[in-house]
């Protein structure tokens, strides 16, 4: 196997990886406020809005073999990576409360779930965006060389 197709690979494989985990973070945030009921507040929206087209992105550069996906990807998950920081800040109140955007509807510091004592929705979205940088960031060194 050459150089090339060594590297078409681990591309492959890295673009595979990140649809993955935006097509998981989206379908499960689908699931918690279609079928168990659980309405979205507005940190919730925020990262949806970030989360939702990157598994639209990822499809098309995993098809394409789109090396260039760090340049439109990273805005988005720079944006969501910030908002699930905060949402997390807020949740564990290291942010106060006063300083939430939902002063109306749903708390951002609600708790629909909390498996194991600590997995929480706002920590899920924090590891999606994260595990999503990561990646994205092994895809820029990886396309660099």
């Amino acid at each position: 196997m050459d150089q090339i197709q060594k590297s078409s690979n681990t591309l492959f494989t890295l673009l595979f990886f990140a649809w993955i985990v935006s097509m998981v973070s989206m379908l499960g945030s689908l699931f918690f406020s279609e079928i168990m009921m659980f309405p979205p507040c507005v940190m919730c929206w925020y990262q949806r809005i970030c989360m939702y087209p990157l598994s639209v992105l990822f499809l098309v550069a995993l098809f394409s073999n789109d090396q260039n996906i760090f340049k439109y990807a990273m805005p988005l998950v720079l944006l969501g990576l910030f908002f699930a920081i905060y949402h997390n800040l807020l949740y564990f109140g290291i942010v106060p409360e006063t300083l939430a955007p939902c002063s109306q509807g749903v708390s951002c510091t609600s708790d629909y779930i909390n498996w194991f004592g600590f997995i929480t929705i706002q920590l899920l979205s924090l590891v999606a965006f994260a595990l999503i940088f990561v990646t994205l960031i092994f895809i820029r060194f990886r396309t660099k060389l």
